[in-house]
């Protein structure tokens, strides 16, 4: 009977499936959140985010300080690729997160893990100064626990230095024109094999 199950699996071309990671990249305030929302929408796939994972805890916890929620960030980082490992074959994820936050190595570590075949990376930019200040917008949005006024220099210069994390095909959005999203639905059929 298993023999007969894994026969029809494989006829069906569900055996040996793996698992579909869009990596949408890119500092704080570069417009990840934006272009990743609609990928996944478009793409019909599950979307994850490091704030989405840690947002409801420091929505319940008192006095998160900066270390503490560079602790949760690391965590939900964690449970995004412990989400991504315990999803059936050919399932697909759009991931929102900055990926240079972590080692890569460890990036690795959990793609080798988790079951990954198909990567593609979209790398998220805009000039530091305009990320300087979409950050400093939003700041009455955020959380307690997020950085505050204090770290946009240091955003900034973040964003003059960052680059996507070369672990698989990556094409550039300029997040401050509208995303062309027939173009880049297409790159990523070509990259995935969609």
């Amino acid at each position: 009977m298993i023999g007969a199950g894994l026969a029809a699996l494989e006829l069906a071309g569900l055996r040996h499936v793996g698992k579909k990671v869009v990596l949408v990249n890119g500092v704080p305030a570069s417009g990840k959140s934006r272009v990743a929302s609609q990928i996944a929408n478009r793409l019909g796939w599950q979307m994850l985010s490091l704030d989405m994972v840690k947002n409801p805890f420091l929505a319940e916890l008192d006095d998160v300080d900066r270390l503490f929620n560079r602790r949760l960030g690391k965590a939900s980082y964690r449970a995004i690729w412990d989400i991504v490992a315990a999803a059936p074959p050919g399932a697909g994820f759009v991931i929102d997160a900055w990926f240079g936050f972590q080692p890569l190595e460890q990036l690795d570590g959990y793609l080798a893990s988790s079951g990954v075949d198909g990567l593609a990376e979209l790398w998220c930019s805009a000039p530091p100064e305009v990320i300087g200040e979409r950050y400093r917008a939003r700041l009455t949005e955020r959380l307690p626990g997020h950085p505050g006024e204090s770290y946009v220099p240091e955003l900034i210069e973040l964003a003059r230095s960052a680059a996507p994390t070369g672990r698989a095909p990556s094409l550039t959005i300029n997040t401050t024109a509208p995303l062309n999203e027939a173009a880049t639905l297409v790159w990523l059929g070509e990259k995935l094999k969609l």
